[in-house]
């Protein structure tokens, strides 16, 4: 990755974490998906017209010459036809819906975002009507803003070039919205051409009325020799020429472009700004009914301080409230927070509790299999203490649902720390992963003899395990 997108990966986390983001999808996020753009869905418009798709570049007037020489409901009936049919979701669109970003504009008339919500268990408030703005779907987590319309009201869509003239009057309160978020919000604009005249209209008014505007992103991929508009290198160069105008027009406007060769590389950056996001939330992992060579009053506090120290850190901490465990983290992360409320949120702290009857038709164990999988995809690293429990005849064991909780770990990608020296699968956690220590930590190797100290070394203190482990998660982030 270039040094620009590195830049750019490492601020935008930061904005996510402050939920300070939002994402303007274009045609160019549907497309690969198999539904149409512009040119694919008019080109039948266009011939009805007598005229050429290739040599036809103001499509939203193409459009209205048809409504002028015919009617709209040939354009409506194509919009039902291209843009209602169910389609496979892309993981670009499955890594957006995963990350917490509240708010969505797009001129696509699909679902694709919304079918990406729902798989990802996400709650989307949809507002593709005027009128719907004005209501709040609740329990939301994120707000999609259809500037555009959608298809499954066709004849309400924004596609000729009378409907975008009478855009501010007609749809006044969604180019305020839009002027609000782009006033106070990171957007990343994906799949989009800047060739829409609603968008250039407030992103000018907003310059005109604030001055320099707040700083926004966008995906553009370079001109290649030997495609469509650049076969030779005379028309190469001037492709690469023009690009270079329209990058100086959109940082008029507040647009860092992000240069990329092949489009596939955004789900490349995007999957890296998931990992990053998720390597700032921890999640610990532990259940004690007894604490070996510990009091409960010493692991208490081990728990409290190691708790403390992440919120302090400015990591977050996810938890599913285990036995003997999830209240020494609560009072850690909340002692924190509560000593600096300025600088510290109780957002920094994100319990699980697990669910302590069968819900509908799944059984207790399906259910906590479920919330396991959810909360710990959340974090980017796992910490495992202790996790011990009693057995139907009051003897401790070893807690299956820890060991289980490192199995998920590792399936997605989170680096394990093992405290070792806390025993029982704590330990045993240790010692399958120094089976083969490069697989778990490919890339973090330096972790290995930490990992190792925090197992064996009897003469460490409690404070000492916690700076160790601390030492870990800062150094991952950085």
């Amino acid at each position: 990755m270039t040094t620009e997108i590195k830049a750019f990966i490492r601020d935008f986390v930061k904005d996510l974490l402050e939920n300070n983001v939002a994402i303007f999808a274009g045609a160019g996020m549907s497309k690969p998906q198999g539904y149409v753009n512009w040119a694919e869905l008019l080109s039948e418009i266009v011939h009805d017209l007598g005229l050429e798709i290739d040599r036809e570049y103001d499509l939203v007037s193409i459009a209205q010459y048809h409504v002028n020489e015919k009617s709209r409901a040939k354009l409506t009936k194509k919009i039902l036809e291209e843009f209602n049919e169910d389609t496979e979701i892309s993981e670009s669109h499955r890594i957006l819906a995963r990350l917490p970003i509240s708010t969505y504009w797009t001129t696509n008339y699909d679902k694709l975002i919304e079918d990406a919500f729902d798989e990802a268990n996400k709650i989307v408030d949809v507002k593709s009507q005027v009128e719907q703005i004005f209501d709040t779907r609740p329990k939301r987590d994120a707000v999609l803003y259809k500037m555009h319309g959608d298809a499954t009201v066709p004849s309400k869509t924004i596609l000729t070039k009378e409907e975008y003239e009478a855009y501010y009057l007609t749809h006044e309160p969604f180019i305020s919205a839009l002027r609000g978020d782009l006033t106070t919000k990171t957007f990343l604009f994906i799949g989009f051409s800047f060739t829409d005249p609603n968008l250039d209209y407030v992103l000018s008014r907003i310059k005109v009325n604030y001055g320099k505007p707040k700083d926004h992103y966008c995906f553009i991929r370079k001109p290649k020799l030997g495609e469509k508009g650049s076969e030779i290198q005379a028309d190469f160069e001037y492709s690469t020429r023009k690009q270079i105008l329209m990058i100086g027009e959109l940082k008029r406007y507040g647009i860092q472009p992000l240069l990329i060769d092949e489009y596939p590389e955004i789900e490349e950056i995007l999957r890296e700004i998931e990992n990053r996001f998720r390597k700032k939330t921890v999640f610990i992992s532990g259940s004690a009914e007894e604490y070996g060579k510990w009091t409960r009053l010493e692991a208490q506090e081990f728990i409290h301080k190691l708790s403390k120290k992440i919120v302090i850190s400015n990591f977050r901490i996810v938890n599913g409230f285990g036995w003997g465990v999830g209240s020494g983290v609560i009072n850690g992360a909340l002692e924190a927070v509560y000593e600096q409320p300025k600088k510290f949120s109780e957002q920094q702290l994100i319990m699980k509790p697990f669910p302590q009857f069968n819900t509908g038709e799944k059984n207790l164990k399906e259910l906590w299999e479920e919330y396991r999988q959810r909360m710990i995809k959340l974090a980017g690293i796992a910490i495992f203490i202790f996790g011990n429990k009693l057995d139907a005849d009051g003897k401790v064991i070893p807690a299956n649902g820890v060991q289980r909780e490192f199995e998920i770990a590792v399936e997605n990608g989170l680096i394990p720390i093992p405290v070792g020296i806390t025993g029982y699968v704590a330990k045993n956690v240790f010692d399958e992963i120094s089976k083969d220590f490069d697989s778990y930590y490919k890339g973090y190797e330096w972790i290995i003899p930490i990992v190792k100290d925090i197992a064996a070394n009897d003469k460490l203190t409690a404070d000492q395990i916690i700076g160790k482990i601390v030492e870990i998660i800062s150094k991952v982030n950085k």
